[in-house]
C-alpha cells in the first residue's frame, strides 16, 4: 500500500509523459491500511445490492435469457427451483435491513452465493433420477450460504428459511410464499413471464414475506433514526452557549459532580452476612456465593473507575490536569449523553444512554448489595449480572453438590410461572431458582394460553413472567417447543470469550407452542436481559 500510494503521488510529477488515455482502475473492499491520499486523488464508484424483493429478483433474471432457463435435462422444475431459489436469496440479503430481528450478524451474501447454488442445482437434477431434497438444503444451507454464517441461531433461521423454498412442495402450482398470497411461484412459461410477474410486486415489502410480524417495520425505522440522530451528534461542533445559557463546560461539569455524588459505595465482603461464605467439610465456600464474589469484584472495578475518572474530569475542566485523551472522549460522550468508553470497557453490555444506564447500575448494586447482606434471595434478578453465564453454572454446580451428580449430565429445563414478578415469590424452590425482570422481543408470551404468541400492534418487547431454571439430568428438548435464544442486549451478535461462550448468548429457553417452533425461529423470537431505555 505505501508503495501504490507513492506511485499513485508520482503521477502528478509526470503528467508531461503521461499518456493523455492513460487511466488506473482500483478495486478494493472497504480496508482501514487503504491510503487516503489515493482516495482523494481518485473518482469512487461504489456498487450496491438492489433493495427491495422486487429491484433484487429483477436484477437476478436480468442477468438470465430462455437459454438458461431451458438448459436442464428437467426444465420445468428447473425453472420453478430457480425462482424459489433466487427468491430465497433475495429474502435473506433483505433481512439484513431489520438489524437483529433479521441476522444476529449483518452477513454479506452475494451474487457468488446464488450462482454456485444453480450449478449445484442442475448437476442434483440432470444426475439425479428424483430430485434430492436433503443434499439439495444440504449443500445450499449449509455450504453455500452457511460457510457464510458464524452464528449458530443464524444458521437455524437459514436452515428454517431454506425449506421454505426449497422442498417438494415448491413444484405445487398456487403454492404460496406467504400467508398473504402477494407472492408465489408463477406458471411456467418464458422467461418474459417471470420478469412481468416480478414487475408486480409491490415496492415497500411487506416483513411477512421474511416471516416477521409488523411490529418489524417500526424496529427498522427506529434503527435508521437513530443511525441518522449518531451521525449529527458525530459531527456536531463544540458551540459555545448562547447568551444566559450553560456553556458545554458548565453542563459537563454539573453532570460530573451530580453523578460522583450518586456513585454507589464498594461491596464489602466483610460486611455480609457470615453464613454466605461457610465452607464445607473440604473447604468449598458454596458455588453461589462465589458467584457473588466474582460479581462484587466486577461492580467494584466499574465503580473506582467511574469514582476516580469524574474526579479527574472536573479538575481537567478546572485547568488543574490536563485533559487528556481519554478525558476528553468522556467529556464529549457525557455531553451527548452516552456511556463513556473508559466506562463500558469495564462495564457490563448494555445500550442504554448515560441517564438511564446510570440508574440501572444503582438498582444493579443495590441488588447485590441485598444479596450480600441478606443472604441468597428467594429469586434472582438475572439480567442484573455482569456474567450470567457463570451464575447459570454456579446453579448447576449448586444441583450437582446437593445430589451428588455430575455436573456434564445436567441441563436446565424451564417452567414459565403464573407469578408476574419478584414480589410475587415467597420462599425459593426446592431445586434450581426463580429468574425474574426478562423480556421477550419479536413475539409474546400469551399468560392466558400459557404459549408464545404474535406481538400485538406497536408494542415491541414483553415482560416475562418468572422464570423456573430447574437443572435436571439428561434433558432432552421438546421439539414441540419453541427454544427461545437468551441475550444480554438487543444487539445479540457476541464474540467468543476465554471460557468459549459467547460474550451476549447466555441460554435456550424453552416456551411452550401450539405454533410450528419453526414460525418463531423466521420471527426472531428471543428474550433480552435489558431493553435499550
Amino acid at each position: 500500500m505505501p508503495d501504490l500510494e507513492k506511485i499513485v503521488l508520482n503521477f502528478n510529477e509526470e503528467v508531461a509523459t503521461t499518456h493523455e488515455d492513460f487511466r488506473l482502475f482500483l478495486t478494493s473492499m472497504p480496508a482501514p491500511y487503504f491510503p487516503v491520499s489515493v482516495l482523494q486523488n481518485s473518482v469512487k464508484l461504489t456498487t450496491e445490492p438492489p433493495r427491495g424483493m422486487r429491484a433484487n429478483l429483477k436484477r437476478t433474471y436480468e442477468n438470465m435469457d430462455q437459454e438458461y432457463l431451458d438448459k436442464s435435462a428437467k426444465p420445468e422444475i428447473w425453472r420453478k427451483l430457480l425462482f424459489s431459489l433466487s427468491f430465497f436469496h433475495a429474502v435473506i440479503q433483505e433481512r439484513r435491513k431489520f438489524g437483529p430481528l433479521g441476522w444476529n450478524i449483518r452477513y454479506e451474501f452475494n451474487d457468488s452465493d446464488l450462482n454456485t447454488t444453480f450449478t449445484m442445482l442442475q448437476l442434483f437434477l440432470d444426475n439425479q433420477e428424483e430430485v434430492p431434497w436433503d443434499a439439495l438444503i444440504f449443500v445450499t444451507g449449509h455450504i453455500n450460504y452457511g460457510g457464510r454464517v458464524t452464528d449458530d441461531n443464524d444458521r437455524i433461521c437459514l436452515i428454517k428459511s431454506l425449506m421454505k423454498y426449497c422442498s417438494p412442495d415448491c413444484l405445487k402450482e398456487g403454492y404460496k410464499f406467504s400467508n398473504s398470497g402477494t407472492y408465489y411461484a408463477p406458471e411456467d412459461g418464458p422467461i418474459e413471464k417471470y420478469r412481468d410477474y416480478i414487475d408486480t410486486f409491490p415496492i415497500n415489502d411487506n416483513p411477512e414475506i421474511f416471516g416477521l410480524h409488523d411490529n418489524a417495520n417500526i424496529n427498522f425505522q427506529t434503527q435508521e433514526s437513530i443511525r441518522v440522530i449518531e451521525t449529527i451528534l458525530s459531527i456536531q461542533p463544540r458551540l459555545s452557549s448562547a447568551a444566559g445559557g450553560m456553556t458545554p463546560d458548565q453542563i459537563v461539569m454539573q453532570k460530573a459532580k451530580d453523578l460522583e455524588e450518586q456513585v454507589p459505595a464498594l461491596l464489602i465482603k466483610t460486611e455480609g452476612l457470615k453464613d454466605l461464605f461457610i465452607a464445607n467439610e473440604i473447604g468449598l465456600i458454596p458455588s453461589l456465593s462465589t458467584v457473588l464474589l466474582q460479581e462484587m469484584a466486577k461492580f467494584n472495578r466499574l465503580l473506582k473507575i467511574m469514582k476516580s475518572s469524574l474526579e479527574q474530569i472536573q479538575l481537567a475542566i478546572e485547568g488543574f490536569i490536563v485533559m487528556s485523551e481519554v478525558l476528553d472522549s468522556m467529556y464529549l460522550m457525557m455531553q451527548n449523553n452516552r456511556v463513556p468508553n473508559n466506562w463500558a470497557k469495564v462495564a457490563y453490555p448494555s445500550l442504554k444512554p448515560l441517564s438511564s444506564w446510570f440508574a440501572d447500575l444503582i438498582v444493579r448494586v443495590d441488588f447485590m448489595r441485598d444479596w450480600l447482606m441478606c443472604g441468597n434471595p428467594s429469586s434472582y434478578w438475572l439480567p442484573g449480572m455482569f456474567f450470567p453465564q457463570g451464575f447459570m453454572t454456579g446453579v448447576l454446580q449448586t444441583h450437582a453438590r446437593k445430589h451428588t451428580i455430575a455436573i456434564d449430565k445436567l441441563a436446565f429445563s424451564f417452567n414459565i410461572m403464573e407469578q408476574e414478578g419478584v414480589e410475587d415469590i415467597d420462599e425459593a424452590p426446592e431445586d434450581g431458582v426463580y429468574i425474574y425482570g426478562l423480556f421477550m422481543d419479536g413475539a409474546r408470551f400469551d399468560r392466558e394460553n400459557g404459549v408464545i404468541a404474535d406481538q400485538f400492534p406497536t408494542i415491541m418487547f414483553d415482560k416475562m413472567p418468572v422464570v423456573h431454571f430447574n437443572p435436571v439430568v439428561d434433558y432432552k428438548q421438546d421439539p414441540e417447543q419453541y427454544h427461545a435464544p437468551l441475550y444480554k442486549t438487543s444487539v445479540r451478535a457476541g464474540v467468543l470469550s476465554t471460557t468459549g461462550q459467547s460474550t451476549n448468548f447466555i441460554v435456550h429457553v424453552a416456551c411452550p407452542s401450539t405454533e410450528n417452533p419453526s414460525i418463531w425461529v423466521q420471527r426472531a423470537a428471543a428474550m433480552l436481559c435489558m431493553l435499550n431505555d
